[in-house]
């Protein structure tokens, strides 16, 4: 299989120059140049409370692999947030309309490389996505 992420940065007025940069990667296994084969199918995740979530448990997946996750914050309310954890740590909050791309190792042998979500309202939606190096 082959799927290529694609992003494209542009702005107008954010430097002193015009921004346009793209750039595309092929999503790969893990040391070679095949493709990930395997995707756990665009999903969508609506909370009940401010609680935490777990989305992707590592001990469900290969360990130390080229694993990506699609992370994107359905809302539109902009003050509404998604806090977004891996093994622990904060790694960002997903403000409204805001995504990421971004490699998981799935690490189980030295911690707990869970993803966890956790909305800043009840009643929010997130749109998720594993590709899977088996």
């Amino acid at each position: 299989a082959t799927t290529t992420a694609t992003i494209t940065l542009a702005s107008t007025d954010l430097l002193s120059d015009e921004l346009a940069l793209t750039t595309s990667a092929t999503l790969t296994t893990a040391g070679t140049a095949t493709g990930v084969t395997q995707a756990s199918g665009l999903s969508r995740k609506t909370t009940g409370d401010t609680a935490e979530y777990t989305l992707f448990a590592a001990s469900s997946y290969t360990d130390d692999k080229a694993h990506k996750v699609y992370l994107k914050n359905t809302s539109t309310t902009a003050a509404q947030y998604f806090i977004v954890e891996v093994a622990g740590t904060v790694v960002g909050r997903l403000y409204a309309g805001d995504w990421a791309l971004f490699p998981w190792a799935a690490d189980t042998t030295g911690t707990n490389c869970d993803i966890d979500i956790t909305p800043s309202a009840a009643d929010m939606t997130l749109e998720y996505m594993a590709f899977i190096d088996e």
